[in-house]
């Protein structure tokens, strides 16, 4: 009676023991903060970019509005780099202008009229001639600074003061962007599609920089992790077809083999061998496309069928 009590539970040669394993996801924020908002529990399913928690933001909005308001100020200065003096500034130099040009034309007649004067004798002194010649002379000088000063007025700052505005826009818009950037960090979404398998704080609590607040596990996360012996490991090969059997489940679950151990170990005491079994044993990891790998759940004990052992 024995002997055929032991004959049943044998499995078959063909099938070789493992488990189901997940790698999860712990999403978290690069800063700390009080969790203000969760938005998913354990056990939902999500999408990828479904909102997961919120994080206060008061700091990280505060500094993101200054970087705005400094933004615009370095704009403001680099078009007023470019655009040279105001209006109201380069129309006083225009009247300045007019007026010294005035001057120079009512010297240039006082000179006409003196040196005709000169030609008369008792009725110039050249002393007066002379004066008349200076006043000429100053307004000439006076005409010729304010034109200049009005071309310089109309051109701008000087090329160096205008890079060095750029420079400063680029500046302010890199600080910006990292203003932008922390204040996106305090709200997180699901990077990928998957499992909630655990929420780590609840609504309220402080929540440490790079502490993980939602634990996800995506579909292709879910793998088996199955062991065989140096004598069978020749014969699978990566890419290979496997089917997996799970109890009290009808039919097997689809994979292929995605990674072959290079290292030997023994077996895992979680595994109980239904017969005799090598000590050493190498590591084979089963992958699975999304639907599969939603029929399976970390921790199950299930049967790998290699199918392209021969």
């Amino acid at each position: 009676m024995l002997s055929v009590l032991t004959g049943c539970d044998k499995a078959p040669s063909d099938l070789v023991q493992g488990y189901v394993e997940g790698e999860y996801v712990y999403v978290a924020s690069p800063y700390g903060g009080a969790l203000a908002t969760l938005s998913v529990r354990r056990g939902m399913q999500v999408t990828a970019g479904d909102p997961l928690f919120v994080l206060e933001q008061a700091s990280e909005k505060a500094t993101r509005d200054e970087a705005e308001r400094k933004l615009s100020q370095a704009r403001a200065n680099l078009e007023d780099r470019r655009k040279g003096k105001r209006p109201s500034e380069i129309a006083s130099l225009r009247a300045q202008l007019q007026q010294a040009q005035a001057a120079l034309q009512l010297s240039l007649r006082e000179v006409a009229r003196q040196e005709g004067l000169a030609a008369v004798p008792g009725a110039a002194v050249e002393v007066e001639v002379d004066r008349a010649r200076s006043a000429r002379d100053q307004n000439q000088q006076r005409v010729s600074q304010l034109e200049a000063e009005l071309n310089t007025a109309l051109l701008g700052s000087r090329a160096d003061q205008i890079m060095a505005a750029e420079a400063e826009v680029r500046a302010k818009e890199a600080a910006l962007t990292k203003a932008e950037w922390d204040l996106a960090q305090k709200r997180q979404v699901a990077p990928k599609t998957g499992f909630v398998f655990d929420t780590l704080y609840r609504e309220g609590e402080w929540v440490s920089a790079g502490r993980p607040v939602v634990v996800l596990l995506p579909p292709d996360h879910i793998k088996v992790r199955a062991f065989v012996s140096q004598a069978r490991l020749g014969t699978i090969k990566l890419g290979d077809p496997v089917d997996v059997l799970v109890d009290g489940v009808q039919g097997s679950t689809s994979g292929t083999v995605g990674y072959i151990s290079p290292k030997a170990e023994y077996t895992p005491p979680m595994l109980y061998s239904q017969g005799s079994r090598d000590k050493l044993v190498f590591m084979i990891e089963v992958l699975f496309d999304q639907a599969a790998a939603g029929n399976l759940h970390p921790g199950q004990p299930v049967d790998v069928r290699f199918l392209g052992v021969q």
